[in-house]
């Protein structure tokens, strides 16, 4: 259900967006009656799904899932039961955004600038670290299971967040959360910052960065310094994970109307690495 909600609070697609979108649904015959494609893709492929069905490929390349999900939001779900080669396959693209698929009748190269978002249970059973169900697996299941994602594409995601279970209560209650549109608002105008920083081009968004851009708009000041530093030697991060974890406090300092990043952003963004620290510390 949240997967599904990320499209509706993002900023309605660009014109140029859109015609790119378009251009790849109706190589792969997916406009049906709609003839242009207005509204961000989603995109939920099966576990089963293949390596060609997910990068593109065959005898005539044709673009795979994470292309149709151009602009959109590309969704796994049980992400540890995909093969881990299909998964491995992500890796060049989500930091390129276009993928390159070579056979006999030639190379083609697909857009595939898309945001992944991911779901797994904590172990087989589901129960690890649930405060009233007892985990049934053992820790050699648990680590295998987890294992079944690697650190490099780890690296490559930017939030982990943990999703405990919803109590009865919560579940039958009448209150509502908040809006979706309440967080369109904030969505749109840290957008907006990000659309002033850059100016026109190809980058759009803080993520999509240039390693000249990022010296320049993430630079610290010495309480977010110290913060980080204590991170990267206690915790082990990687380079990759350095750069990400930087670019994700800058969002959030751009949420919240700063300027600056400081301690405060650095220690946010830190605290979405859960799974680098649980798996790979």
């Amino acid at each position: 259900m949240l997967s599904k909600r990320v499209p509706t609070v993002l900023p309605p697609m660009t014109m140029e967006e859109a015609i790119e979108a378009t251009k790849i649904h109706s190589i792969c015959g997916l406009l049906q009656e709609k003839a242009f494609v207005a509204t961000r893709p989603f995109r939920a492929p099966h576990h089963t799904v293949s390596d060609v069905g997910l990068l593109g490929g065959g005898v005539s390349p044709s673009p795979g899932e994470i292309s149709i999900a151009h602009h959109g939001v590309l969704f796994l779900d049980e992400l540890p039961e995909f093969k881990r080669t299909t998964l491995e396959v992500l890796r060049h693209p989500l930091e390129d955004g276009r993928v390159t698929v070579t056979r006999a009748a030639g190379t083609v190269t697909f857009p595939a600038e898309f945001m992944l978002v991911a779901a797994m249970n904590p172990c087989p059973c589901g129960f690890f670290g649930d405060p009233k169900r007892k985990c049934r697996c053992a820790p050699q299941q648990v680590e295998r299971y987890r294992e079944r994602i690697s650190g490099p594409l780890l690296d490559r995601i930017d939030l982990h967040v943990e999703a405990p279970a919803v109590s009865f209560d919560d579940l039958r209650s009448d209150e509502t959360g908040e809006p979706s549109a309440a967080i369109r608002e904030r969505v749109f105008a840290c957008r907006k910052v990000q659309q002033k920083r850059f100016g026109p081009g190809k980058v759009r968004v803080n993520a999509r960065m240039s390693s000249q851009q990022f010296r320049k708009y993430c630079t610290l000041d010495s309480d977010g310094e110290g913060m980080l530093r204590m991170a990267m030697e206690q915790l082990n991060f990687s380079a990759r994970a350095h750069d990400r974890i930087l670019k994700v406090a800058r969002t959030i300092a751009d949420l919240g109307g700063s300027e600056a990043i400081g301690g405060e952003h650095v220690s946010e963004a830190i605290q979405y690495r859960t799974l680098d620290r649980k798996l790979w510390a």
